[in-house]
């Protein structure tokens, strides 16, 4: 929790005004009644005018002060409330991108979507719904029983006991019965996201596997069973809204009774009940901020692990990465998720500068020895040396910075064609830009935009199609030119035509560094300095082009493969 209020602390000066604004505001209500009750009651007696000029005053004075100051308090609380907002999406967002390997929380991106919008809106409810109704419910409550003290002692006992019953015990019965529903509803709504993620991301796939129905229908389950557990919070906050209400009709008669039993006129005992109606309506919404509290507690908590969570593993003394292209080497690199194992024992050395095609078929372990490289899996055993020395010695973020690319779940994001190019290089020039494009063969795609540069796209690439997208991140990924290029499946969602020429470009004139390529296009790999062959998460072969095609092996079995998919 410590980090969520690092993003909300320096924004406390406004939440300050805002509570001094909004308890501001219901003093004024609480005053408006009360001198509207004595005004109108008085007004019955038929005094000389000048005996009521000051309750007049104060009431036009009241009801210009309660609408500014509920402004205000609206105005400075929301503005509080999106800044803390704002701020804090930013640091889960910065935290979960610069998270290792080893310190990323084991989340799926539904979940982690989850927490960077639900559970980060928490701070909004907990700022507007919790805390700034409670400050104002405890000085007007404060107010209230201390008018109804001053006309008669007994009532404003009678007061505080109806506070203490609407402001204290109705929020405490409304926090234990909301604790069950809020942890099911928190964690409904996390399998939600996940499941809705699943259908919405994978509907290709899913369509093609003849999966989008079952995996549409758990979708649909964790609907229902978020839409029980909101049910069941709407029903709890419907009861306590009620036994409120109740509370409050059963204070202000009691209170006006016991004006009226302890010898106050007509006009005391109209102050007394009105005055006790608006000091109990302003503890009302305790209740439900209790319940939202509950609600929230669980959220935040999710977001203060995040953020707690140690960013990378901590280098005591790294050491600066060399300049230029570097040397790549994998040392008996082992990695597994759970009982799959995706890399076995693989030793592999792509000297600085050279131009290495990867390829196997499905599942080899091709894309997860580009992870490895670039440290975005921890090998369980091995080492990966990066410029001579194992990748542990440099910052994370200088690793990140060295070994980039183009991976397979890239993303394009909604903006100009432009701006999702920049991302790689912001302070790139636009000649540079053009070069990245062309070099990509998203240059002629550009030209045929509506607003070329500027063209805006949808997230995921809508408006563009499949090759059009693929030629975005590929154009990206070499904007970004790193010492050591990474590239998965850069030529997909081309024509086989265009896949080879795309690959035979990038290894003929791959950029000034080391590069990486993994494909499943074979026929340009001649350009290669070397092709490594991978199965079941090994090295099975490794050699110049020809010189595998010359030998039986698993190479010359996938050129085969090829050959006579392309017939």
């Amino acid at each position: 929790m410590r980090g969520v209020w690092g993003a909300v602390r320096p924004h406390a000066p406004r939440l300050a005004a805002a509570a001094l604004a909004g308890a501001a505001a219901e003093l004024s209500g609480l005053g408006l009644i009360a001198a509207a009750a004595w005004l109108i009651a008085r007004a019955a007696q038929r005094p000389e005018l000048a005996a009521l000029s000051s309750a007049i005053v104060a009431v036009r004075a009241f009801a210009l002060a309660k609408g500014s100051l509920r402004y205000a308090e609206r105005l400075a609380g929301h503005d509080a409330a999106l800044r803390a907002l704002a701020e804090l999406r930013g640091r889960v967002f910065d935290t979960l991108a610069a998270a290792g390997p080893r310190a990323r929380p084991r989340m799926r991106d539904g979940d982690a979507l989850a927490r960077m919008v639900s559970d980060v809106d928490a701070v909004q409810d907990l700022v507007l719904r919790c805390a700034l109704p409670a400050v104002a419910a405890v000085a007007c409550g404060a107010a209230g029983v201390a008018v109804c003290a001053a006309v008669h002692a007994p009532a404003g006992a009678v007061l505080a006991a109806g506070l203490a019953a609407a402001g204290v015990v109705l929020p405490a019965v409304a926090a234990a019965g909301a604790g069950r529903a809020a942890a099911r509803a928190a964690a409904a709504r996390e399998e939600l996201a996940v499941r809705s993620l699943d259908v919405l991301e994978g509907a290709a796939d899913l369509a093609v596997f003849n999966a989008a129905d079952r995996f549409a229908a758990r979708a649909g389950d964790a609907a229902g069973r978020l839409e029980r557990a909101e049910r069941s919070a709407a029903r709890l906050a419907a009861l306590v809204s009620a036994a409120g209400f109740a509370v409050q009709g059963a204070t202000v008669a009691a209170v006006a009774w016991a004006g009226l039993r302890g010898g106050v006129d007509q006009v005391g005992a109209a102050v007394l009940a009105l005055t006790a109606l608006v000091a109990v309506e302003s503890v009302l919404p305790l209740a439900g901020a209790a319940q939202r509290l509950r609600e929230a507690v669980p959220a935040l908590r999710r977001v203060g692990a995040v953020l707690a969570a140690p960013p990378e593993l901590a280098v005591s003394r790294p050491v600066p990465l060399p300049r230029g292209p570097l040397e790549v080497e994998l040392l008996g690199v082992r990695v597994a998720f759970g009982d799959r194992v995706a890399l076995d024992g693989v030793d592999l050395r792509v000297g600085r500068g050279r131009r290495v095609a990867v390829v196997g078929a499905s599942g080899a372990g091709k894309s997860t020895l580009l992870a490895a490289v670039s440290g975005e899996v921890a090998a369980s055993s091995g080492a990966v040396l990066l410029g001579g020395r194992a990748l542990a010695r440099y910052a994370p973020g200088d690793v990140r910075a060295a070994v980039r690319g183009l991976a397979q779940d890239a993303h394009v994001f909604a903006g100009t064609v432009r701006a999702n190019l920049l991302l790689a290089r912001p302070d790139a020039s636009e000649e540079q830009l053009r070069a990245a494009a062309r070099r990509a063969r998203f240059a002629e795609v550009v030209r045929a935009l509506p607003d070329g540069w500027d063209t805006v796209v949808g997230a995921g690439g809508r408006g563009l199609s499949g090759g059009q997208r693929q030629r975005l991140l590929l154009a990206r990924a070499l904007l970004a030119d790193p010492p050591v290029l990474v590239l998965d499946e850069p030529a997909e969602a081309l024509d086989p035509r265009a896949a080879d020429a795309v690959t035979r470009d990038l290894l003929e004139a791959p950029g000034g560094g080391t590069l990486l390529l993994v494909t499943h296009r074979l026929a340009a790999l001649g350009a290669a300095d070397e092709v490594v062959v991978m199965d079941r998460g090994r090295v099975v072969q490794r050699g110049r082009h020809e010189e595998l095609l010359a030998v039986p092996g698993a190479y010359r079995d996938l050129w085969d493969a090829e050959a006579l998919a392309t017939r």
